[in-house]
């Protein structure tokens, strides 16, 4: 009997070493994801604060951009409603392809006189002039422009390259349309035109 009484005792020390073994083994592993848990939340704090200071300086840098374009007068649709012909346009003229956009655009003349204007002496493709750019310059490209390269006042012609290859025209058609909503969202008024 006193054998089976000390293994009684011995099965009872072991399960209250077993018990207290569990309950330390319990508290370790919830101390534990507490502070994973404070860590995954203080981790997301941290990603959220850096996406609001982002979002802010977005912000900031568009209303930027907004006031700059704001110099340039509010377009005159009955300057340009008749123009359908991308030699006669005036304004910036943005013809996309697959990597780059082609600005055109063309200076009003200097001269005021009616003298010899578009003749030999001051022929309006002297004024023209062809830059490509990269599609996240496009804004820094429209704001450096000056005025007098905006005689239809803030509004831009848009197509899509006539010698764009085929297979790259729905990615052309998404950069043209992501450019669209950038201009508008700017106040600058899009006139798209067809592809030839």
């Amino acid at each position: 009997m006193s054998f089976s009484a000390g293994m009684l005792t011995y099965a009872m020390g072991s399960k209250k070493f077993l018990v207290s073994t569990a309950v330390f083994l319990l508290v370790s592993a919830a101390v534990a994801g507490c502070r994973k848990e404070e860590q995954a939340v203080a981790s997301v704090a941290n990603t959220a604060a850096t996406a609001e200071h982002r979002a802010q300086a977005t912000s900031a840098k568009q209303d930027e951009q907004r006031a700059q374009l704001a110099k340039i007068a509010l377009p005159t649709k009955s300057r340009y409603v008749d123009v359908h012909e991308p030699g006669a346009w005036s304004n910036p003229f943005l013809s996309f392809d697959a990597q780059m956009i082609n600005v055109r655009i063309t200076l009003t003349d200097a001269n005021t006189s009616e003298l010899g204007q578009g003749g030999i002496l001051r022929p309006s493709a002297a004024r023209r002039q062809e830059v490509q750019i990269k599609q996240q310059d496009l804004v820094e490209a429209l704001i450096a422009l000056p005025e007098r390269a905006w005689p239809y006042g803030r509004v831009v012609a848009i197509e899509e390259s006539p010698l764009a290859d085929k297979k790259a025209r729905p990615a052309i058609r998404r950069q043209i349309e992501a450019a669209i909503q950038q201009l508008n969202d700017l106040g600058v008024v899009v006139d798209e035109w067809p592809a030839r």
